[in-house]
């Protein structure tokens, strides 16, 4: 049919199989969605407080009380006998339920029920993460000099030699990839900045200011499977080079306000033995680790630089 599109005609030859995740790729069978930003807010139906102009606040709406919300005659026997209960505002019963708004307090049993609230902020919840890199659609194009090298452990088979890359081309597009979290995608994007950055050198510094975004859209997605392995590299990527640390500092307002969120993401085990820090999966660890390497690596006007974005964190350098 004419309204069917690309995607949705099976390719002669090729076997349709499970289907991948939607990335936008002309050589992606699947569906694309469109419309989908990664990092971006979920919309949350939860009720929110109307804006008062006459008071500049905000105030949550109360319906209208009616009679059926005042004691009437005989009605203090029948709280006393708990066929009634009192609340704030009114009574409940199979006649009343009380403020929707307020909290109902049972004279008998001292229950509450559970008010209307704010809704939750949720900072430490995962938010989109849509599989379209540009890094997914590069290597589904077969524009990228890599492959993987099936072994006994896998590793990436480079078909050029890495210090003779274009690193303004290609280390964004590989940083754009930190994100994906399907392989072989995931694995080739984070072995691929891992060599760029062990063999770069010097020009790493000049590709610093495009690096920036990707990392940030990474760490805006808050899976701590995708900001364990950023931050991870951003500890390589501090130390892979002279003054990289210093070309970081002013980027510390895109970089560190994710940071400041997980900072105190640990887990609290008493005298217990947390593993996740032996398999660099705590992300308030790295956080830490990070902070501390921004500092050491960042010069004179690293730390409070840090400290306006961070300010529980403490300096780790010996005056």
């Amino acid at each position: 049919p004419a309204n069917r599109r690309y995607c949705d005609v099976k390719i002669k030859g090729m076997s349709s199989g499970k289907p991948s995740v939607q990335s936008g790729s002309c050589f992606d069978q699947t569906r694309p969605t469109f419309g989908r930003r990664p990092g971006a807010h979920a919309v949350s139906d939860a009720p929110v407080p109307k804006y008062a102009a006459t008071t500049q606040s905000h105030l949550w709406p109360t319906p209208k009380p009616t009679t059926d919300r005042f004691l009437r005659k005989g009605d203090g026997a029948r709280v006393k006998s708990g066929e009634l209960f009192a609340t704030r505002g009114g009574l409940g019963n199979s006649r009343t339920t009380g403020l929707e708004s307020g909290t109902s307090v049972s004279i008998m049993s001292g229950s509450r029920s559970t008010p209307i609230a704010p809704p939750r902020a949720n900072a430490f919840g995962k938010r989109d993460n849509p599989p379209d890199t540009q890094f997914r659609k590069f290597y589904e194009r077969g524009d990228l000099p890599v492959a993987v090298m099936s072994a006994s452990k896998n590793t990436i088979n480079w078909k050029v030699d890495v210090d003779k890359l274009d690193y303004h081309h290609y280390l964004p597009i590989f940083f754009d990839g930190v994100r994906e979290k399907e392989d072989p995608y995931r694995f080739l994007a984070v072995k691929g900045v891992e060599d760029m950055l062990r063999s770069g050198g010097a020009k790493i510094l000049p590709v610093i200011p495009q690096l920036i975004i990707p990392i940030k859209t990474a760490l805006n997605t808050r899976d701590p499977s995708v900001v364990c392995i950023v931050l991870q590299l951003l500890q390589k990527m501090v130390v892979s080079a002279e003054l990289v640390g210093e070309a970081l500092v002013p980027y510390y307002r895109q970089i560190l306000p994710i940071l400041n969120v997980f900072k105190n993401k640990n887990v609290n085990l008493g005298d217990g033995i947390d593993y996740a820090q032996r398999k660099r999966r705590n992300v308030g660890e790295l956080v830490l680790e990070t902070l501390q390497l921004f500092e050491r690596y960042g010069g004179e006007d690293a730390f409070i630089n840090i400290k306006y974005m961070v300010p529980t964190y403490e300096s780790c350098v010996n005056l």
